[in-house]
């Protein structure tokens, strides 16, 4: 099956879609890449989801214009996709959407908001649509995340040694080949709201970690910022914007600014933050005793971040999911390909080691494309394991 993974992570500046031909051998899970199409938001939709995300309020007239725009951004992804990547034949599109809250109090997630109306996607394509996959984790008692767990375990799977695999987005999280998984804390998230906010809107992020490079951490507001609570809340937890975002850093800073007080240069401060995602990325990595990451994510794009994370962690082989050849920045949407393939087949999405979840779940609401509804035969079994195969790239 032809599947189109659409996703636009914590730092919601782009559609990532990527498509993958899948198909279960046996019991394993064969997944042959077929590339990648990275579609920004533009500006108007970037700036109206930044300002709609916590600890914003927001009107209900403003919620349902982004669920259409977003949805209309995610169908236009998806139509790119089928045209440059599978020659128009793709059979599925699987959507993540945009998440704009995750509801999560006293160590449960209580329930989660995914905007993207998958209507516009099956209006666009002409193809069936499985989108809003955490509620079913949530509705199970599960904490919705990560939900690219189970991919992570299929894929581990066979690997020597103790390996984890690792996402640095907005937020950083790991899972481990036992079936632990967790959000180790921010990952470009607090950097993205610094640079941002230094640049008085005209940097999105610390491209290259350039910034970070010329300045020093500043041990004040690092030891604030290590003491927040979730980290040393146990397994499974998930956490997100609606705690690490500008407010909460401008907080941390004592209220005389980001730095603590005045003066601080913005270097530092960016130093301090990179330096804040490595040592809690370490920490969740040694918690679970790794002998190998890999890693995967747009954080994986910051050679001072995975430089610090490398040095934290001298004892364990850290490596781009592309060694393994898993393009890393695609991963995620991939994952999400592969959870719509399950869906489509009956199969479970989840494993309850690792969202904390009651029973294994089928993900996801299918929204059917023009023609008749006709899914594949329900599959007798789920896959144990997931291979990627030879890459088969459109020119």
């Amino acid at each position: 099956m032809l599947v189109i993974g659409l996703m636009s992570g914590t730092s919601y500046d782009a559609v990532d879609a990527a498509a993958a031909e899948l198909r279960l051998d046996g019991d394993t899970l064969v997944l042959e890449p077929r590339g990648m199409v990275s579609t920004p938001y533009d500006d108007g939709l970037r700036e109206a989801l930044g300002a709609a995300l916590p600890p914003a309020a927001v009107p209900l007239a403003e919620v349902c214009r982004l669920d259409t725009r977003i949805g209309q951004a995610f169908a236009a992804a998806a139509v790119r996709a089928d045209h440059e990547l599978c020659d128009r034949r793709a059979e599925l599109v699987a959507s993540h959407g945009q998440t704009v809250y995750h509801w999560a109090d006293g160590g449960r997630v209580h329930g989660t908001l995914q905007l993207g109306q998958p209507a516009w996607i099956a209006e666009a394509t002409g193809l069936p649509v499985v989108a809003d996959f955490r509620p079913r984790d949530v509705a199970a008692g599960g904490q919705g995340a990560p939900l690219v767990s189970l991919f992570d375990l299929l894929w581990l799977r066979g690997r020597p040694g103790r390996p984890v695999a690792l996402n640095i987005g907005g937020i950083a999280n790991l899972t481990a080949p036992d079936g632990t998984a967790f959000d180790t804390g921010p990952g470009c998230a607090l950097l993205d709201a610094a640079a941002r906010a230094f640049s008085s809107g005209r940097l999105a992020y610390d491209a290259d970690g350039a910034l970070a490079a010329r300045g020093v951490p500043y041990r004040p507001l690092l030891d604030r910022l290590l003491a927040e609570p979730y980290y040393a809340r146990p397994a499974p937890k998930t956490t997100g914007k609606e705690l690490f975002h500008s407010g909460y850093l401008r907080a941390a800073g004592g209220g005389g600014g980001y730095g603590g007080v005045d003066g601080v240069p913005a270097e530092d401060v960016l130093a301090t933050l990179t330096l804040l995602t490595a040592r809690t990325v370490a920490d969740g990595v040694r918690s679970v005793g790794a002998t190998e990451v890999l890693a995967s994510g747009g954080g994986t794009r910051n050679p001072v971040l995975m430089d610090l994370l490398r040095s934290l962690l001298p004892e364990v082989a850290v490596r781009s999911s592309d060694e393994v050849g898993l393009p890393a920045a695609a991963k995620e949407a991939y994952a999400f390909a592969v959870l719509g393939f399950l869906t489509a087949h009956g199969l479970a999405g989840t494993d309850p080691r690792s969202t904390g979840a009651r029973r294994p779940s089928v993900l996801g609401s299918l929204t059917p494309g023009r023609g008749p509804l006709r899914l594949p035969p329900v599959a007798e079994q789920g896959p144990a394991r997931l291979v990627v195969g030879a890459a088969q790239m459109q020119p």
